[in-house]
């Protein structure tokens, strides 16, 4: 009895909506039924052993992380190419395949000018690669199994779902489609805002002016730190700067956030019907964006290299590209070897964090941080409900948050580590690098250089979790086990 216990499908416990969220379902429930649970995984069992393609579609992390790599292999084949270079130039693999990791993760880290070294070609394979990426790879691999197979697989709508940010399977198609949209309407808002300043710019040509407004509305929501002219932000030309920076904040934000901003502004509801995920997220990313704010102004007021011949509204304007850009855009790099050490790990812990989930940027998210925060403050006052806006959060909520903290704090070290032994470069440094790779920060010290192809791989490995996240790599690794069929007793144990 037990064994058939452990051979059942859990899939049809997880998640129920026609139980737990009849009445927000809005009559969608249909689609969600535990019928349908049932049908699907008495399909899945009679085709468990019928093809390798079965292993995959079971193990939905491993059919992501599979297509990731056939996306790094094509770019990496695309940007060797002759006609991807100038003339006269010839790129390396450990160049190309680091370029093309680090464009799929929209991490943005360049390892040569992308102005003077790829031809155009090179470029709209750099566009084609960040847009992929800042889609998401789970995103697009469901458009592509929506295509394919007209439907999804169970396995496959709940990871889904939670790249998505949405714990109801029935709506993944449309917000599929509502992903696609709001992503390509703010790229298309960013190229016409930035149009006008990049003309201006350019002493009217409006070739250059027209691609280069292209490659920075992709770049800047999908948080990539490609430049197509070798000239940073225009940090001091506002009319550039501004679109590039807002384009860069939403990119950070997510799509669930960005979802729920848009629904509850079309019913002409108030924040105050934000959903929780949204409250957080928007509180815990200004706070930070505060605080890098203040810390720029206050620890690198004097810094000659960020605010050379800078009055107080450069001052200002240069600091608040410097709070919003680390945190995963990575554009205008020139500053950043020169700031203090204290900068390079206050940027670091910056970059750890990241942006919003299931957003272009990298990191442990926001909405982990704000978790741990609260887990720490109802801990030291000894409560046993850890609640935010009047709402509680679940227990797998706080355990998915100190796992994924705990894992990533781990991979970082050991990153830092290991470009410490290969290079020789300082903790700081190698902290930052790795920090970097990680939430696809997209700058760097210098440390992920040509002449160590293995700390360049080490770089991209890192690259690699950054985007995917640590869940994605945990259902490629195994899938999640089924429930226990025996409760141990509890014992406690003193810590702290």
């Amino acid at each position: 009895m037990a064994d058939d216990m452990d051979r059942r499908e859990p899939v049809d416990l997880l998640f129920d909506e026609a139980q737990s969220n009849s009445e927000n379902s809005e009559g969608l429930s249909w689609w969600f039924s535990g019928d349908v649970f049932e049908r699907e995984a008495a399909e899945e069992k009679r085709a468990r052993k019928r093809s390798w393609t079965y292993r995959l579609n079971s193990h939905p992390g491993r059919l992501t992380t599979l297509y990731f790599v056939l996306l790094i292999t094509v770019v990496t084949s695309l940007l060797m190419l002759p006609c991807a270079t100038q003339p006269g130039d010839a790129t390396p693999f450990h160049t190309a395949f680091f370029t093309a990791v680090s464009a799929l993760s929209t991490c943005g880290i360049a390892m040569v000018n992308t102005t003077t070294h790829w031809t155009m070609f090179g470029q709209g394979v750099l566009i084609f690669a960040v847009q992929l990426g800042g889609l998401g790879v789970m995103t697009f691999a469901s458009l592509i199994a929506l295509a394919v197979n007209h439907h999804l697989k169970a396995t496959q709508r709940l990871l889904t779902a939670s790249e998505l940010g949405t714990n109801k399977l029935s709506e993944i198609r449309g917000v599929l489609t509502v992903v696609l949209a709001t992503s390509f309407s703010i790229e298309i808002i960013t190229f016409i805002a930035l149009l006008p300043g990049l003309l201006h710019v350019n002493n009217n040509n409006a070739g250059k002016a027209l691609w280069e407004s292209l490659f920075f509305a992709v770049m800047a929501y999908n948080n990539a730190g490609f430049t197509p002219d070798g000239a940073g932000l225009y940090v001091d030309n506002w009319a550039v700067g501004m679109p590039i920076v807002l384009s860069a904040f939403c990119g950070t934000l997510g799509f669930p956030v960005i979802l729920n901003i848009l629904r509850t502004a079309r019913k002409h509801q108030s924040p105050r019907r934000w959903n929780l995920h949204t409250k957080v997220t928007l509180v815990t990313t200004f706070a930070i964006v505060l605080c890098s704010l203040v810390w720029f102004l206050v620890v690198e007021w004097n810094n000659q290299t960020l605010f050379a011949n800078a009055d107080v509204e450069a001052h200002l304007r240069r600091a608040v590209v410097a709070a919003v850009m680390p945190r995963s855009s990575g554009f205008d790099l020139s500053w950043v070897p020169e700031v203090g050490e204290p900068t390079k790990v206050f940027m670091s812990a910056v970059m750890f964090i990241g942006g919003g989930s299931t957003s272009t940027a990298g990191g442990i998210r926001v909405t982990t941080f704000a978790v741990m925060l609260l887990v720490c403050k109802t801990s030291f006052s000894g409560h046993t409900d850890i609640t935010v806006f009047h709402r509680r959060i679940h227990t797998k909520v706080i355990m998915t948050a100190v796992s994924i903290t705990t894992a990533c704090f781990g991979l970082v070290f050991v990153a830092s580590l290991a470009l410490m032994l290969i290079t020789g470069a300082s903790f700081t440094n190698a902290l930052f690098d790795s920090c970097s790779a990680f939430g696809l920060g997209g700058y760097s010290i210098g440390v992920d250089t040509a002449t160590h192809p293995a700390a360049l791989y080490i770089m991209a490995a890192t690259m690699v979790v950054g985007r995917l996240g640590p869940m994605t790599l945990a259902y490629a690794v195994s899938r999640p086990g089924n429930i226990e069929a025996v409760r141990y007793p509890t014992d406690e144990i003193v810590v702290g």
